[in-house]
């Protein structure tokens, strides 16, 4: 399936360096701000109403789903989730964080995926997994907390397209930005996948086991409509590591899984190392 054009790609990519300019600005100044007010946060709400009413039906629900360990956040995550809705004013927001995502999972789906889910130890590994299970059973278009659309989502996500997934700076997919119907036989692929690495539990790191690595195993650009990110959607440009994680100790997923597995072990797997002791 070739990669879904875009509207006018040059003015995109001369729209997206604006974007970004205005984004860097703003989480610059955005130091100033909580070094003035440390402990000021703000609250992404669980729910919102599209800002303006949708004009016509689409085949992906106008809907931008999200997550994070919590809802309050720094000032450059709230600016960040502004601008998607500047971005998306037809489009409804829905914000999970971790007790609402288990939660979540416990009401829609079958003993086993929820056993699979509790065995992930990593919250970012647990967002990987809840973003397929949450587009499969509603649909919508699925953001990182610091990925922002740079060309209005409407238009990126026609009203007649059942998915778009996005491809990065490499050329590879990602699971930054997911759009799809709901009931996707693609996405039931992923979280099989899924399901059989925590199942296994031979791998170590959370790009194979419910990441991107995942997405590039699984699907493939010949089947399944793709866009750039440079067309589409970006990552960091009003937020950062240290804007995102200021209230996580363990900070980003890429140094908890250095001393934490991303996979509980069953009683099974743990009785031979308590033999070996």
């Amino acid at each position: 399936m070739p990669t879904r054009p875009a509207t006018n790609k040059t003015l995109i990519v001369v729209v997206s360096r604006f974007i970004k300019l205005f984004a860097n600005i703003t989480k610059l100044l955005s130091y100033v701000f909580h070094a003035i007010v440390p402990n000021k946060r703000f609250t992404l709400p669980e729910r919102a109403a599209p800002w303006l009413a949708p004009k016509n039906d689409s085949v992906v629900p106008r809907i931008i789903w999200q997550t994070n360990f919590t809802n309050k956040v720094t000032l450059p995550v709230y600016l960040n989730y502004l601008f998607n809705r500047l971005m998306a004013p037809r489009f409804e927001y829905r914000f999970m964080i971790t007790e609402a995502r288990k939660a979540f999972i416990a009401e829609h789906y079958d003993k086993d995926i929820n056993q699979q889910y509790s065995r992930l130890q990593i919250g970012a590994a647990q967002a990987d997994f809840w973003r397929l299970l949450v587009l499969q059973k509603h649909g919508g278009v699925y953001l990182d907390i610091d990925a922002h659309a740079i060309w209005p989502l409407g238009s990126v996500i026609p009203n007649d397209i059942d998915e778009l997934y996005v491809t990065t700076r490499k050329g590879e997919l990602s699971n930054y930005f997911i759009a799809s119907k709901p009931n996707n036989p693609n996405l039931a692929l992923l979280i099989e996948q899924i399901s059989v690495n925590i199942k296994q539990n031979e791998l170590t790191n959370v790009f194979d086991i419910t990441g991107p690595g995942v997405f590039i195993q699984r699907l493939t650009h010949a089947n399944v409509p793709t866009v750039s990110y440079r067309h589409a959607c970006n990552q960091g440009s009003f937020t950062n590591e240290h804007f995102q994680y200021i209230d996580k100790k363990a900070g980003k997923w890429t140094r908890e899984q250095k001393t934490v597995a991303v996979i509980a072990p069953t009683a099974a797997e743990e009785a031979p190392l308590n033999d070996a002791n």
